[in-house]
């Protein structure tokens, strides 16, 4: 992974989330993850992530959702070492707007470390108002026992149209914090600007940039803040992703190699329960 920040085995990720919506398909655990997600809008890519839309459930209405991918790509960073990856949650929402889900995908930060899975909890609220979506909500990552950094973060997000604007905001961390290092409430944060619109018969394109930043967020990946963009195309359940950051080549046997541009083809599938 890199550098070793908090001195204790971080993840060994690398670099950049669930499908915030749909295209993308990677950062899924950025947000309500799969249906409920795309609840908001647009807050396309970061595991892969795209479009805008506002469905109408039925009252406490239960979906699910699968996935399979070639590459788990969360805030730019591959979570698989640039492998395929299986995924799947289910989700709760209400017409309330209040929302809750669980999602796990398997992961993989290199030979001898001891992450093999990602499990997410979360609940948050959504909803519109004189044409500006919003949603805002509580997200719990939870990892391996062995290797003592789940962590949790708050969020909220903006949207007009296509264009969204969402905040993540380090809430807690089981994880030990290094000499001069602040895993305090909002000492890490990411912050994505997306852009979401539908062409050619339902396909769906979406625009990506992000900032990842702080201890916690250098502890975690093995970097120092970097930015992270990107583009997507998805269309009935089928994504594809062109990702890259702005991390300078590590060098030597680098098996993440997140400063090189990243392409990702997935294919998902919601359905009710």
């Amino acid at each position: 992974m890199g550098i070793n920040f908090a001195l204790i085995s971080p993840k060994k990720k690398t670099q950049t989330e669930k499908r915030i919506i749909t295209s993308l398909n990677f950062d899924w655990r950025t947000h309500m993850k799969t249906s409920t997600k795309r609840t908001i809008l647009a807050a396309a890519i970061s595991s892969a992530c795209l479009l805008t839309a506002m469905p109408s459930y039925a009252e406490g209405e239960f979906t699910a959702n699968a996935s399979a991918t070639s590459n788990y790509i969360w805030r730019g960073l591959t979570q698989t070492t640039n492998e395929a990856a299986v995924q799947g949650g289910i989700d709760y929402a209400h017409e309330s707007g209040f929302y809750a889900g669980t999602w796990a995908s398997n992961v993989n930060y290199g030979a001898g470390d001891v992450y093999s899975y990602e499990h997410d909890m979360y609940f948050g609220f959504s909803g519109e108002s004189v044409g500006i979506a919003y949603d805002f909500g509580y997200l719990y990552y939870n990892y391996d026992d062995e290797a003592n950094f789940d962590f949790a973060e708050v969020y909220g997000s903006v949207g007009m149209g296509g264009l969204s604007l969402t905040v993540y905001l380090l809430a807690h961390t089981e994880a030990d914090e290094g000499e001069g290092q602040d895993f305090g409430f909002a000492q890490a944060s990411y912050t994505s600007l997306d852009y979401g619109m539908e062409i050619l018969n339902g396909t769906e394109l979406g625009f990506h940039v992000g900032y990842h930043e702080g201890d916690f967020a250098e502890a975690f990946n093995g970097v120092e803040g970097y930015v992270d963009y990107g583009v997507s195309i998805a269309k009935d359940g089928f994504s594809f992703a062109i990702t890259g950051t702005d991390l300078d080549d590590m060098g030597g046997d680098d098996e993440f190699d997140n400063d090189a541009v990243k392409f990702t083809v997935a294919y998902s599938v919601d359905f009710q329960l």
